[in-house]
């Protein structure tokens, strides 16, 4: 009677399934008799098996993992009492739902119950019940609910026969392309694909246009066919803007159901998961009890026993609809246990072994809700890049802990290796508070806690949703990401530890990263920094210009009794003598003592000219973050910098206001004295200098290169009258300070009495200032001399640096004129600390000592004219080249390549020029006569080609003919000043670019670096994301890396420092790579370093370029699914290039431009890395 009842009472219901629903009414009725359960397998992987593992072993029974081939690492097997392989031979997915195989290892191990899990089988009624055909209990549902309520099709039906409400959608899976045309007809867009066999995000995809329909059906079905070994979709009409809320259910095999409450997982990326939250925020109580009375009466509807989730979508109206049931335990269950505190894997167990809800203890009056938890999906995804997983090696692994925190992982571990083949999720991390507040608040300190190295994650993400307010007032829906963008500015993560560690890693197995001119090893020598006395640094002449201006420090200098120094030490002295190598951590360590005992110098000159490129090129440190430490340290000495006029620090062109703007930039960053100079003395380049110097605030020090012989009555080009007739020039236009720059050293003291002593005459109240080297050894003479005759400046380095190609000795002008009227006021003890720590620092940089090649002095530079820094550059190169026994050879051909060019001033970039032409010379075994007479036949350097075409301005006496004719034939000519045409640099524009490209935020400092030389900072950026600052590194470390067990301290800034060991070097792996041991701080850490010399002996895939704008690469590692395109098809803009799978979501790789394609590197079914070359394109 009873079940005739029922019957008539389900007419309206769905014809045979609705009788094999109400037996399930008819045996809960039924005796059920209890069976412990003493071994459960899980037929899943990661940190869900390993939580079902927990379960069982805090109720005492045995643990059985499956694991697949590419498993074997996994954490999961090892927390099991017993592991067995499943799936031989089978894809990583097809292993997880190979039934056969798992009912075989259950069987054979004498299993009692198999646990799901979530994913993969879980909410497969095939498997369920081939779990009963084998006698071996199923933890969840019966095969029959699972099949009913798994297939969202039919939970959609049994939900509207139970009047819950729900999405209009299709009443089954569609079998075409065409039925889902058919519905958005019907219902237009959007309209949004779901797998009809799986949940998770897989096979989900909305579609908001006709022209979307095709593709993204494609996808949906393709990704629910990899995730869940079924395509079919259904289709339903996408709600905008809802809440995403589930409530929990929980049912036994005696009809009672549960409920525990509801979760908010609104938030969420491609419709997975991201953040959940239980209770839902601010959530209406009249709400909530229709969301889960409905969730009760829908399960006791079918019978629903075990652990499962209803889900609705919330419309802004507070109106909700059934969108389905999950049959299995929900990856976000955590957050559920921790506001009920019901263990839900252990309940479900204890119904899988007949226990009744009540036995438990689980009444629906006990549940009660207790405070707030959420739930942060930490994963293995770069946010910068859509959220493209990452794979490789985790480096290093520390997690955020402490009250309210709980921690379900797996691979969450050192040294775990992170494949593509499985879903990203690394680590769920559950914060618990007695309100919302307090739970976020945990949460976001416990997510700062954690360092994950070695793989991108999503946690700079995370915290910005959890600081977000809307987040924090609890109002979201499934469209917060989406309108939050600013959740993508991203805190960059420093990771400078793991990154040194890979520099070091990277300079023991492959050697040094910049340069080595000559094989030598640093000295093991450490300099010994002289002491220096507590508080401030008396006070320099930095103070005068700060309180009177450029005008007023000027008179202070030319009324100044003595005479005063400029110290070369911080720039052209190690230029010149140590190829501008010197490191910012040298000079740090000086910088205080040159500040408490050297305030009357004039001025340091420590910026600009080579060293601006040379940081960023070969040191890998900022130039404009040494400019900010050494202000910092030093305030009270006036800095000096080389501007090289309209060139400003650069080699070539620029426009007007790049160069206005760099000295504006430079005057704000701690520069006070702007040296002003042009390599051919060409007036208006040197006027736009002194203008954007000037106009900056910046004391204006115009610099007249000299060269010739101005007591040589012989030499007429460059006379005595052509020097004052300039000067006239530089002061009409407004010069603070005129300055001689004598970069080659060719001014002889009698040279300098007629020189000085002109401009003297000429210039009364004009301080004087003048600059040498000290290549044949009469320097100290010269600057004497030049002193004597109305000198208020000259230019020396430090005794140890000085000399040769560098300055004149500082001590020795010191000693020279103590007790004179041209005292420099400077004490020679304390010259003598200061050189001796320039000494010994001198023997850390052995490898660009020019010692190393050249011993001494040459007189010959009054023949040759060789500037100081260059001669030194060229003896290095003349070395490297073979070329070292025919030097003589080289300086004679540098002379005759300066006379080809009609006697030219030399100096940066015009010395490079001759340069040039004198090695092409001596390579090619030219004499100057056959240089002349063949120049339309050969190809001569560019840089000797631009100069003819007038790119670095107009040479005084002009252009030598008939050579310049003979060499350019049609090329163009430049008439005026070069950068005079060059429309204005976009600032903003480059900033922009900048950011889009290097992922940080951008200073007005960089985008000069950029701005000055685009391709060097590039790298530079590039250098300092994969190895960190090693501007920390000692420069020993920095140039040769520890040896095996040597101990070091590392500070990486004030009360952080690093205490290092280097432990290992491993042998070559097939990858190419070597694993490089360290102690950090106490703990083991390792790296993996590819050795480029072996490397070149193996076969690697070819990588894209990223300056290379068709070569198309891998966004993300992954598999091949399929490609586009064809080689020598055309295709357009935003055209598929082909489809990516990794971690069982799909990825349509895009063109960024149109072209044709030119060649096809992969193949379907072909893995790749991130960034490998797929196609190019033209």
């Amino acid at each position: 009677m009873m079940r005739l009842q029922l019957l008539k009472q389900s007419l309206n219901f769905l014809g045979v399934k609705r009788i094999s629903l109400l037996s399930h009414v008819y045996q809960s009725t039924q005796r059920v008799e209890y069976k412990p359960i003493k071994k459960v397998m899980v037929a899943n992987r990661g940190e869900i098996a390993i939580r079902v593992f927990r379960a069982c072993t805090e109720l005492g029974i045995r643990t059985v993992a499956v694991y697949s081939e590419q498993d074997t690492g996994q954490m999961h097997r090892q927390k099991a009492d017993e592991a067995y392989l499943i799936g031989k031979g089978l894809p990583p997915v097809g292993a997880y739902l190979h039934i056969p195989d798992i009912i075989k290892v259950a069987k054979e191990n004498e299993v009692d119950a198999i646990h799901p899990g979530y994913g993969f089988l879980s909410e497969r009624s095939d498997f369920a019940q081939a779990c009963m055909d084998a006698g071996v209990r199923f933890i969840g549902p019966s095969p029959e609910v699972v099949k009913n309520m798994g297939d969202k099709v039919e939970a959609r039906a049994i939900a509207i026969n139970a009047g819950v409400p729900v999405v209009p959608g299709t009443d089954s899976p569609i079998s075409c392309l065409q039925e889902a045309q058919e519905f958005s007809n019907t219902y237009g867009f959007p309209i949004i694909f779901k797998a009809a066999y799986g949940g998770g995000g897989r096979g989900m995809r909305v579609v908001r246009s006709y022209e979307e329909l095709e593709e993204n059906y494609q996808r949906a079905y393709s990704e629910a066919l990899a995730a869940f070994g079924n395509g079919a979709l259904f289709v339903e009409k996408f709600i905008e803007k809802p809440r995403h809320i589930e409530v929990q259910i929980l049912g036994d095999k005696f009809g009672n159901v549960i409920h525990l409450y509801e979760r908010d997982c609104s938030i969420q990326r491609r419709h997975q998961k991201v953040v959940e939250i239980a209770p839902a925020a601010q959530l209406d109580p009249h709400l909530r009890d229709r969301l889960t009375a409905d969730s009760v009466k829908l399960a006791k509807q079918v019978g629903y026993e075990n652990a499962g989730t209803v889900e609705f979508l919330v419309d802004k109206h507070g109106k909700h609809y059934f969108i389905e049931v999950n049959s299995r335990l929900q990856v976000e269950h955590t957050v559920t246990e921790e506001i009920t505190d019901v263990d839900l894997v252990h309940a479900q167990i204890h119904v899988a072994e007949g226990k009744s809800l009540p036995d438990l203890g689980l009444k629906q009056e006990n549940i009660r809700i207790n405070g707030c938890a959420i739930q942060c999906r930490v994963t293995t995804e770069d946010p910068a890049r859509g959220f493209q997983p990452d794979t490789g090696r985790i480096e290093v692994f520390r997690s955020g802990e402490g009250m309210g925190i709980r921690l379900d992982s797996a691979s969450a571990f050192q040294g775990a290796i992170i494949s593509p083949h499985y879903d990203s999720l690394l680590v769920k991390v559950i914060a618990h508070g007695k309100d919302h507040q307090t739970a976020a608040t945990k949460m976001n300190r416990a997510l700062a806690e954690f360092r994950i190295r070695g793989v991108k994650t999503n946690i700079p993400f995370l915290q910005n949703v959890l600081s977000n307010d809307q987040f924090l007032h609890g109002t979201v829906d499934t469209q917060f990401i989406d309108e939050n963008p600013d959740l993508f500015n991203l805190k960059p993560v420093q990771n400078r530890a793991q990154k040194l560690l890979h520099y070091l890693g990277h300079v023991m197995v492959n050697g040094p990263t910049t340069p080595i001119p000559v094989k030598a090893k640093a000295s093991s020598i450490d300099p010994v920094i002289p002491q220096v006395p507590l508080g401030e640094p008396p006070i320099g002449f930095r103070e005068v210009l700060l309180r009177e201006g450029p005008e007023g420090f000027s008179r202070a200098i030319r009324r100044h009794k003595g005479l005063l120094l400029m110290d070369t030490t911080f720039r052209d002295a190690h230029q010149s003598l140590l190829a501008t190598r010197v490191r910012t951590h040298d000079l740090k360590q000086i910088a205080p003592f040159v500040a408490h005992n050297f305030n009357n110098l004039f001025s340091l000159e420590n910026w600009g000219g080579a060293t601006f490129d040379v940081a960023m090129r070969f040191l890998y440190e900022c130039p404009w973050r040494r400019l900010q430490e050494m202000r910092a340290l030093i305030p009270n000495v006036p800095f000096q910098m080389l501007l090289r006029g309209a060139n400003a620090v650069g080699y070539t062109n620029y426009p007007d206001n790049a160069v206005f703007k760099f000295c504006e930039v430079a005057k704000e960053n701690g520069m006070d004295i702007f040296r002003v100079f042009d390599s051919l003395n060409y007036l208006p380049n040197m006027i736009l200098g002194m203008e954007a110097a000037g106009q900056a605030g910046g004391v204006v020090e115009a610099a007249i290169s000299y060269t010739g012989d101005v007591s040589d009555s012989t030499r007429t080009k460059y006379s005595l009258d052509y020097y004052v007739k300039l000067a006239e020039e530089l002061v009409k236009a407004g010069t603070h300070i005129l300055c001689i720059k004598d970069m080659a050293g060719l001014l002889k003291p009698n040279a300098s009495t007629l020189l000085i002593g002109a401009l003297r005459d000429r210039f009364p109240e004009i301080p004087i200032h003048v600059h040498t080297h000290d290549t044949a050894g009469a320097g100290v003479a010269s600057m004497l001399a030049c002193a004597q005759a109305g000198a208020d400046i000259v230019d020396v380095a430090v005794d140890s640096m000085s000399g040769m190609t560098s300055q004149p000795s500082m001590g020795a002008i010191v000693a020279c004129t103590k007790g004179t009227d041209k005292d420099t006021g400077i004490a020679l003890e304390q010259v003598f600390d200061y050189s001796e720590y320039w000494e010994v620092t001198r023997g850390l940089y052995a490898a660009f000592d020019c010692t190393a090649t050249m011993k001494s002095g040459n007189a010959d530079v009054y023949e040759n004219e060789i500037p100081g820094g260059q001669y030194t550059n060229l003896h290095f190169q003349a070395h490297s080249m073979g070329l070292g026994n025919k030097f003589k050879e080289v300086k004679k051909a540098y002379a005759e390549a300066n006379k080809l060019l009609g006697d030219l001033i030399k100096v940066t970039p015009s010395s490079k020029i001759v340069g040039d032409l004198a090695q092409f010379m001596v390579q090619n075994s030219l004499t100057r006569h056959e240089v002349e007479e063949k120049a339309d036949e050969l190809s001569f350097p560019l840089s000797v080609v631009e100069y003819l075409q007038g790119y670095i301005g107009i040479p005084h006496g002009g252009f030598p003919e008939p050579l310049r004719s003979k060499v350019l034939k049609d090329l163009p000519r430049i008439e005026g000043r070069p950068g005079a045409s060059l429309p204005a640099m976009d600032f903003k524009t480059l900033e922009q670019q900048l950011k889009k490209k290097h992922h940080e935020d951008i200073t007005p400092e960089d985008v000069m670096s950029a701005a000055m030389y685009p391709k060097v900072f590039d790298e530079f950026k590039e250098f300092n994301s994969q190895f960190g600052p090693v501007e920390c590194l000692n420069t020993r470390l920095f140039l040769e890396g520890p040896k095996i067990a040597e101990e070091f301290e590392v500070e990486l800034e004030r009360g952080k420092t690093l205490h290092i060991k280097a432990l290992a070097l491993g042998d070559l792996n097939k990858a190419g790579q070597r694993e490089v041991f360290f102690e950090l701080n106490g703990q083991l850490r390792s790296v993996l370093v590819k050795d480029t010399v072996a490397i070149k002996e193996m076969h690697f895939h070819p990588k894209a370029l990223k300056d290379v704008k068709g070569q198309i690469g891998a966004p993300m590692p992954g598999k091949v699914i399929a490609i586009k395109v064809k080689e020598g098809a055309s295709i357009e803009k935003g055209q598929p290039l082909c489809v990516l799978s990794a971690m069982k979501m799909e990825t349509v790789v895009n063109s960024p431009m149109s072209g044709t394609i030119k060649k096809i590197y992969v193949k379907t079914d072909m893995s790749l890395e991130g960034d490998d070359l797929i196609l190019e394109i033209e």
